[in-house]
C-alpha cells in the first residue's frame, strides 16, 4: 500500500507546483518596427489585433532587441545573455544550409522551462544551428519544431520544404522562388493552434518565431492593399504585416476558446528595430521612423535597437499601460524562469533581470547598464547607462555620446563636452564584453558585410 500512496502524493505535489505556473508565448517577428503597427502611430497598414492586444495588455516604448541582426538578437533572448557574452554575435552561414550553432554547453530558457515541467515548442523560424548541431532546437530544451530551421531558407514563403521536428516535409507546388501553392506561414500558424489546444492543461512554453514582415516580400494575398496606387513591394509588406496580426489574433482566439486566456502570459516582439531607411521606397510611404528615433537595421542607433513590444495576461498584465521604462531581450529568461518557479542553473550565467514585477505594473528593475555589439561589416558597440547612451561605430572610431531623456533621437553627439562620462562608456564598453577569437573588434571585415546582408 506504500507505492500507491507515496505515487498520490506525488502527483499531488506536481499538481500544486504546476499549478500557478502560467503559459508562456512569446512571438518574435522577424524585422517588425515599431512603425508597422497602429498602436505606435501605423496610419496605413492596418494591425487590429496587436492593436487590441496593446488596449488590453502594455505596450513598451524602450524593449530593446539583442541586436540588430537575426542570429544574434535571437540567441539574446534564448540564453538571456547580452552580446558581449553571447556564444553568438553575428549572422554567420555555415554551408549549404544553416547558421552558426549554438555551442555544447549552452542553457536556454526552454531547458529551464522543460525541466521545471512545461511542454516546449519552437514554431517559425530557428536559425541558431541545424539539427544535426549542438545548435539543434531538440537538443536545447524543445519538445517540438515546426518550420524553418536555416534563416537564408526562410527568405521564401513558398519554400520546397519545411521540417516537423528534424523530418523535412516536401510542400507541393512551391519552386522556392516567386509565390507558389503551398504558403508557408498558413501551415505554421495551423501547426500553432494544434499544439496549444493538445497541450491547453498546461503549463506550456511556445516560443513563435514567425517570418513575417522579413524579405522576401512575397505573399499569395494582397488583400486590403491590393488596389492602393502603391509599388507591388508596398502592398507585398502591408500584406505582410496584417497577416502577421491576423495570425497572432488567431492564437489569442484560440486561447480564449481553450479557456486559458487568464493563464497565458503572451509577450511580442520585433527581433530588431526599423528595417529601412527612411528614405527608402517602404521608409517613405510607411513612416517607420514617425517615432523620432535614428537608425535602423544593422546599426546600433537606437532606431535600429527598440522594438514593438506587447505583453498581455488578463488580470496580470496592466491593461491600456503605455511605459517608456527600458528592458532587454536577454531578461526574458530570468523573467520566465521565476514565472515558473524554476531554479536558474549555477553554469546559467544570465545577463539579464526579471520583468516579473515590472510586467504587472511595477517599476522596471534597475540595473548599471545595457550593453550591445555586433560584428558584421565592422565590430560596433553600444551602451547604455542611466538615459546616456554611447555608440562606436568600429574599435578605431571615436565614441559618440547623447542623452536619451533630452535627446531621444540621438541627434547631439556630447561627446566633446563631457569626456568624463565617454571614458565612463569606454570602461563599459571594455568590461562588458569576453573576448572570443570568433568575434574579435575589427574596424572593416572584407567580403562580409554583402554576405550577411539578408538575414
Amino acid at each position: 500500500m506504500i507505492r500507491p500512496i507515496v505515487l498520490l502524493l506525488s502527483l499531488c505535489l506536481l499538481s500544486a507546483a504546476t499549478a500557478g505556473q502560467p503559459n508562456i508565448i512569446f512571438i518574435l517577428s522577424d524585422d517588425l518596427a515599431q512603425g508597422d503597427l497602429g498602436c505606435y502611430g501605423q496610419k496605413l497598414i492596418q494591425t487590429p489585433h496587436l492593436d487590441r492586444m496593446a488596449r488590453e495588455g502594455t505596450r513598451y516604448l524602450q524593449g530593446y532587441s539583442g541586436t540588430s541582426v537575426c542570429a544574434p538578437s535571437r540567441s539574446c533572448l534564448m540564453t538571456g545573455l547580452h552580446t558581449g557574452h553571447c556564444p553568438i554575435r553575428a549572422n554567420r552561414e555555415i554551408g549549404k544550409e544553416g547558421q552558426k550553432p549554438l555551442p555544447a554547453g549552452t542553457i536556454t530558457v526552454a531547458q529551464i522551462l522543460h525541466d521545471a515541467g512545461y511542454a516546449t515548442a519552437c514554431m517559425g523560424k530557428w536559425g541558431m544551428g541545424m539539427f544535426d548541431t549542438t545548435g539543434s532546437p531538440l537538443k536545447l530544451g524543445f519538445d517540438h519544431f515546426y518550420g524553418y530551421n536555416c534563416q537564408r531558407h526562410a527568405h521564401s514563403y513558398f519554400p520546397t520544404y519545411l521540417y516537423n521536428d528534424d523530418q523535412r516535409f516536401d510542400l507541393p507546388g512551391n519552386t522556392g522562388k516567386g509565390v507558389g501553392k503551398t504558403y508557408a506561414q498558413q501551415l505554421i500558424s495551423d501547426e500553432v493552434v494544434r499544439w496549444v489546444r493538445e497541450h491547453r492543461s498546461g503549463p506550456f512554453f511556445l516560443y513563435y518565431s514567425i517570418t513575417l514582415p522579413h524579405g522576401d516580400f512575397e505573399i499569395n494575398d494582397q488583400g486590403l492593399y491590393k488596389d492602393k496606387p502603391w509599388t507591388e513591394k508596398q502592398k507585398n509588406y502591408a500584406a505582410m504585416v496584417t497577416r502577421l496580426d491576423s495570425d497572432v489574433g488567431r492564437l489569442l482566439d484560440t486561447l480564449k476558446e481553450c479557456g486559458i486566456d487568464d493563464k497565458t502570459l503572451v509577450m511580442t516582439a520585433g527581433d530588431n528595430g526599423s528595417s529601412f531607411d527612411p528614405g527608402s521606397e517602404m521608409g517613405r510611404l510607411f513612416e517607420q521612423a514617425a517615432n523620432g528615433l535614428r537608425g535602423y537595421k544593422r546599426g546600433l542607433y537606437d532606431g535600429a535597437l527598440r522594438q514593438a513590444a506587447l505583453a498581455r495576461w488578463p488580470g496580470q498584465v496592466p491593461a491600456g499601460r503605455v511605459t517608456d521604462e527600458p528592458w532587454a531581450f536577454w531578461d526574458f529568461l530570468p523573467t520566465a524562469a521565476e514565472l515558473a518557479g524554476a531554479k536558474i542553473p549555477a553554469a546559467c550565467k544570465t545577463d539579464g533581470l526579471s520583468l516579473v514585477s515590472f510586467l504587472k505594473g511595477g517599476p522596471a528593475p534597475q540595473r548599471d547598464h545595457f550593453y550591445w555589439e555586433l560584428h558584421e561589416a565592422a565590430s560596433l558597440q553600444a551602451v547604455r547607462f542611466d538615459d546616456w547612451k554611447a555608440v562606436r561605430n568600429g574599435p578605431e572610431r571615436p565614441i559618440e555620446l547623447y542623452d536619451l531623456k533630452s535627446d531621444p533621437a540621438e541627434a547631439h553627439d556630447l561627446s566633446q563636452e563631457k569626456p568624463e562620462l565617454v571614458a565612463k562608456a569606454a570602461a563599459l564598453m571594455q568590461s562588458s564584453r569576453t573576448p572570443d577569437p570568433d568575434w574579435p573588434l575589427v574596424q572593416k571585415r572584407a567580403g562580409q558585410g554583402k554576405k550577411m546582408k539578408k538575414p
